[in-house]
């Protein structure tokens, strides 16, 4: 029987996908609130691999990625999408007599090994965690690189998303050196 042994914690990040700059530093106001210091942020990236949220949020959507400070226990995920969750809700606008989001959070956080992300819908590669949210491994991180998932999406496999996160594993790995 093996020991149990305890966690370590882990760097804790979110994407944040909204229709302008403003929607999306509100959002980073709100989530230093839940979350803490921000320490780092990357550039503001069109949204343009998919329409997934384009009859909900409008067209020409931007994302930014931003990671937070503390690191915490991997335990907390669940806890954080309801939070995040929440945050969505107070940014609801009504559009055309439908109430609609303007901001959409994808929280998440990374390892040596891996990036694991929340998410409230179900399927086959999702393990649940919780209070209706399950994880999913997006990616795996290996010395030589990433290794994707048949169900990783295509934007997580793009430079500009890869290069913020093989930076945040840099930097957690340097955090975490025992």
């Amino acid at each position: 029987m093996g020991s149990i042994r305890p966690v370590k914690p882990v760097k804790y990040f979110c994407g944040i996908i909204g229709k302008n700059i403003e929607i999306i530093n509100l959002s980073k106001e709100k989530l230093i609130g839940l979350m803490g210091k921000i320490d780092q942020e990357s550039e503001l990236i069109p949204f343009d691999f998919t329409d997934y949220y384009t009859e909900e949020m409008g067209s020409g959507l931007i994302r930014q990625f931003v990671s937070f400070h503390e690191l915490m226990s991997p335990a907390k995920l669940a806890e954080i999408k309801l939070a995040t969750n929440l945050i969505e809700d107070k940014f609801i606008a009504k559009v055309d007599s439908k109430m609609n989001r303007v901001v959409n959070l994808d929280p998440g956080y990374i390892t040596a090994a891996n990036l694991i992300l929340a998410t409230t819908k179900d399927f086959s590669h999702r393990i649940y965690i919780g209070e209706g949210i399950y994880a999913e491994v997006t990616l795996i991180f290996k010395k030589s690189g990433c290794v994707f998932f048949d169900w990783t999406y295509p934007d997580f496999k793009s430079g500009k998303y890869l290069s913020f996160f093989m930076e945040l594993r840099r930097r957690y790995m340097d955090t975490t050196k025992d």
